[in-house]
């Protein structure tokens, strides 16, 4: 009987840590996870990599020439390099030899290898990078989408991310009728700019979520909402902000805590209580941010990710593939959302 272990290339050229943390995620994701990882790139790197662990034996190596770098136009890139290690990822997914893609590489190479290669999503226009945050609730995170894959939108496309992370949110992170919000500078359905009022009006229309209303900067990690939509300029200005804040808090803890005799005693009390926090606010731990739309399992993850950011990537990687994901959001009919927003395409444009 065929093995249903899921299939995870990991693009191990992508990131300013690779192939070296790259690999040493991949490899404790194999161990602890129960998938099977295909580690794309230079395999004279790769080997060298995997030459530093003792339990790698069993990790196939997928050879590609080039890289996409971090400072290179990515569509005249992918063109140029069709070897390149993203490019050659997204092909193994489109073969059906991976049933998903990491990488930590350029991110807007990520998002264009996995358009060019994979396509959309039928009814999706375009898709969305959907990053889950913490909340002050334990146990309930929000999932904010797009935190970069768009830096102009129209209403119909926060419309069809709304779907999208309310399907996500319901199947992955286990919330039941996920509550959604537009991200906004004000409760009312009269404030924000022409994006925010027209999308409004799509989302309180829309059957297939629970939308509850605006959600103000305060909100995001309130509690409140499940899913929160908005452009991904907006987005990814949130995201990294968020981020730098995690940052800054568990730095302060490091250096706060351990104050004199008081405090060491104390810190080693709360040791407990500092992993959990470092688990709850700590980006590392989420592993990055879902590529919702295209038909097929990426994760973008951070271009500094280290090794825990890579197995957590793969982990989320995992969970979409075993909740299926693609399916359920597939399985959405995005014809009714597209003809209503038929009646603003016209104002739109």
């Amino acid at each position: 009987m065929a093995s249903t272990r899921a299939r995870i290339a990991i693009d191990a050229m992508g990131g300013d840590h690779a192939p070296d943390e790259i690999v040493a995620g991949a490899i404790r994701a194999q161990a602890e996870l129960g998938v099977d990882v295909l580690l794309v790139g230079d395999p004279q790197a790769i080997e060298s990599s995997l030459k530093k662990h003792t339990s790698s034996s069993q990790m196939e190596i997928v050879a590609a020439e080039d890289v996409v770098a971090m400072h290179e136009e990515p569509l005249v890139s992918l063109k140029r390099k069709p070897k390149a290690s993203i490019n050659v990822a997204m092909d193994l997914v489109k073969q059906k030899r991976a049933d998903a893609v990491v990488s930590a590489g350029h991110s807007g190479a990520a998002m264009a290898a996995g358009l060019l290669r994979l396509g959309r999503l039928r009814g999706i226009d375009r898709p969305a990078i959907g990053a889950v945050f913490p909340t002050l609730v334990a146990g309930k995170p929000v999932i904010v989408l797009d935190v970069g894959a768009n830096v102009d939108s129209r209403p119909k496309y926060l419309e069809q991310f709304a779907v999208m992370g309310s399907v996500y949110s319901q199947y992955v992170l286990g919330m039941d009728e996920p509550k959604v919000g537009l991200l906004n500078i004000g409760e009312e359905s009269s404030k924000g700019n022409d994006l925010a009022i027209r999308t409004h009006q799509l989302l309180q229309d829309n059957p297939r979520i629970s939308f509850i209303g605006n959600a103000e900067g305060r909100d995001v990690l309130s509690g409140r909402f499940d899913v929160i939509v908005c452009d991904g300029f907006v987005g990814n200005v949130l995201l990294k902000f968020a981020e730098a804040v995690g940052e800054i808090v568990l730095q302060i803890l490091r250096e706060e805590l351990p104050q004199g005799l008081q405090g060491q005693l104390g810190t080693a009390l709360l040791k407990p209580n500092l992993k959990r926090i470092k688990q709850r606010i700590d980006h590392a731990e989420h592993g990055g941010g879902l590529l919702l739309g295209v038909a097929g399992v990426c994760i973008i993850s951070h271009g500094s990710s280290q090794a825990p950011s890579i197995f957590n990537a793969i982990r989320l990687a995992k969970e979409a593939i075993d909740n299926q994901v693609l399916d359920r959001i597939q399985s959405k009919d995005f014809k009714g959302e597209q003809q209503s927003a038929a009646s603003t395409q016209t104002s739109e444009e």
